[in-house]
């Protein structure tokens, strides 16, 4: 049967709202921009900080997108993967993300044991991984990354932190000049924990601090009573520790147990940032412990950073506590945060604009255009990524840690003087559980 002029003109108007809906279709997606989350939302890193950083990543994303997008006009549209606190986990989910869902820009990684693989991995595959939290030096020194950035600070500025504190600290408070003090190394066997006690020991070894113990243990360790009788006999009278919240709470418990006596206890991040953890185990027995880190950003004074950034720290800290419950905003959030705004704000804008795409390569050229000044940041420290062909290639030359001390629900900056918001509290007073 022939066709009439009205069934063709009815099929044409189908063809081309089909047409239409398909355009619509691809021009939503285009408008996109799709980028790949890696945390780990289960296992035991989740509740070391990985969970916190994620969500302070999440809130980058929403206020973002609530301002119209990257640029105002690309909504960011996340991907997440867990990577379950498990090394090859991460890497078949970094490869489901960037082989099946097509994505080129992968953001996160809690654990240095993951970054150091995934960062090889990536690179690669000249895909652009932007950690947000690991922080081992190994990840970037000597490996001349293009394509992997990070705004973190890294592992060797534990160390640095460390000894520097002791260094200005020790005569004035403790009555002994610093080569008298005595020091004890520990730390979880993985990249993160090896780095930071090793930059513990250059810097303490160039200050002339006595390193009486250097030991490392598994994370997963059922027992610590050895480790704690190694430095009741090495006499130390400071002790430093990279660990995550199970180990740290197992080595405490025992520590206590055992009458372990110290003039002070530096943590290093991780485990030791997760106060409301800690404090649900311990009380007032870990009050004073110190813990180096990224500042979170409630602790800094908004009028020392860039105009905007107090009102920034002020919307994340309340969407965080929105959306956790939580009073205390661990340092974990303001690191997921930070590195995100950093990205979706001072990078993927010029990818776009300068270069002329979100394609790895643009991003790349992007991200070395980077020139935050000092107090730029919610974290007070400014970001430029050093170059290729450099040590340290892609790794954030401005970015700082803090020496920060607790007290109950009350944490303080301590260190550098400059920024600090409290004196020392240096040795542990009487009383205190762990007080030598």
């Amino acid at each position: 049967m022939p066709t009439s002029r009205r069934q063709l003109l009815k099929g044409t108007a189908a063809a081309a709202a089909t047409l239409s809906l398909d355009w619509t279709r691809a021009q939503a997606q285009a408008e996109n921009l799709r980028i790949g989350l890696i945390y780990d939302l289960t296992g035991p890193f989740a509740a070391g900080g990985s969970v916190a950083s994620s969500i302070g990543a999440q809130i980058a994303i929403d206020l973002v997108n609530e301002k119209g997008g990257v640029g105002g006009r690309y909504k960011v549209a996340p991907v997440a993967a867990d990577s379950q606190s498990k090394p090859d986990v991460a890497i078949n989910e970094a490869e489901r993300l960037i082989s099946q869902e097509k994505i080129d820009i992968l953001n996160g990684v809690y654990a240095s044991s993951h970054a150091v693989p995934l960062a090889a991995k990536v690179e690669q595959q000249k895909k652009i991984l932007w950690i947000t939290t690991a922080v081992s030096t190994a990840v970037f020194k000597d490996k001349n990354l293009q394509y992997v950035f990070r705004a973190q600070i890294h592992s060797d500025q534990y160390g640095q932190a460390f000894a520097g504190f002791l260094v200005e600290h020790a005569k004035a408070k403790l009555g002994i000049d610093p080569k008298e003090v005595k020091v004890a190394l520990i730390h979880e066997d993985g990249p993160y924990g090896v780095g930071v006690a090793a930059a513990d020991e250059t810097y303490a070894k160039q200050a002339g601090i006595q390193v009486v113990l250097r030991e490392g243990y598994s994370a997963s360790a059922p027992d610590l009573s050895v480790l704690v009788t190694k430095i009741k006999r090495a006499k130390a009278d400071v002790i430093s520790h990279a660990g995550y919240n199970p180990d740290i709470t197992l080595f405490l418990r025992q520590a206590r147990e055992s009458g372990l006596r110290f003039k002070m206890l530096f943590g290093a991040g991780a485990g030791y940032s997760q106060l409301d953890k800690l404090r649900a185990t311990f009380g007032a027995d870990i009050d004073n412990f110190c813990n180096i880190d990224p500042v979170p950003a409630q602790l800094l004074d908004p009028a020392k950073l860039a105009p905007g950034m107090g009102e920034l720290i002020k919307t994340m800290v309340s969407r965080y506590q929105a959306k956790t419950g939580a009073t205390d905003v661990p340092p974990h959030c303001s690191m997921g945060f930070n590195q995100t705004w950093v990205l979706l704000n001072n990078v993927l804008p010029v990818a776009k604009e300068k270069y002329g795409s979100f394609e790895p390569e643009a991003i790349r050229k992007a991200a070395l255009d980077v020139d935050i000044p000092a107090g730029g940041t919610i974290q007070g420290y400014g970001v430029k990524f050093f170059p290729p062909g450099t040590p340290l290639s892609g790794q954030n030359e401005r970015s700082t840690p803090v020496v920060m001390q607790n007290a109950g629900e009350h944490i303080s900056v301590v260190w550098p003087t400059n920024i600090r918001t409290q004196d020392p509290v240096f040795p542990l007073p009487k009383g205190s559980t762990y007080g030598a």
